[in-house]
């Protein structure tokens, strides 16, 4: 499996509400490496004049606008990722989360039960589901489960075009939103 880069670290301890100061200490780095990084993920790196810093997306917010509570991560004894309970075959937005924050939003175009399948067991070369993989295991770690959250919103058509309602949400969560694990949140 990929080591995680020493940015992904500062995104994961960032997440989980280390300060920059004592990130840039723990994994002995320049406190400016860190901040570029942490300041990065919250949508304000380099030259954004203008530019309104993301917010984090609170749990209620997706629970408000229709998604449900469909399954949680856990590790297995053997620390392997298992799911408490089956997920929908439809393809949808899934969202996981912990506590009451967002962390990361993707979309499951083959259906969501075999495209989370895939972050459990994810081949050489499926780079987000190494990512994914590590990053789970490693928050599961520290607190027993992680929420998944899904929603299967209708496609529809726009001046006789079609519109994929599923990319169309989770293109907004990830442009509104600040989300720790989604790489594009932070562009």
């Amino acid at each position: 499996m990929p080591k995680l880069t020493t940015s992904d670290q500062i995104r994961l301890l960032a997440a989980e509400g280390l300060s920059t100061t004592e990130i840039a200490r723990r994994l002995g780095i320049r406190y400016q490496h860190a901040y570029n990084v942490v300041r990065g993920a919250s949508g304000t790196a380099g030259n954004n004049e203008g530019r309104q810093t993301k917010s984090l997306l609170p749990v209620a917010e997706l629970l408000a606008g229709g998604f449900v509570l469909s399954a949680r991560w856990m590790l297995s004894e053997g620390s392997e990722l298992i799911l408490d309970c089956p997920l929908p075959k439809e393809a949808g937005v899934y969202a996981f989360a912990k506590a009451d924050t967002v962390l990361y939003v993707g979309i499951a175009t083959i259906g969501l039960a075999k495209r989370l399948y895939f972050y459990g067991r994810p081949g050489p070369k499926q780079i987000t589901n190494l990512r994914l993989n590590e990053m789970l295991k490693s928050e599961l770690r520290s607190v027993p489960h992680v929420h998944i959250y899904t929603a299967i919103p209708p496609n529809f058509e726009w001046n006789g075009l079609p519109v994929h309602g599923s990319a169309g949400l989770e293109f907004g969560l990830i442009r509104k939103y600040s989300l720790p694990w989604n790489v594009r949140s932070a562009a």
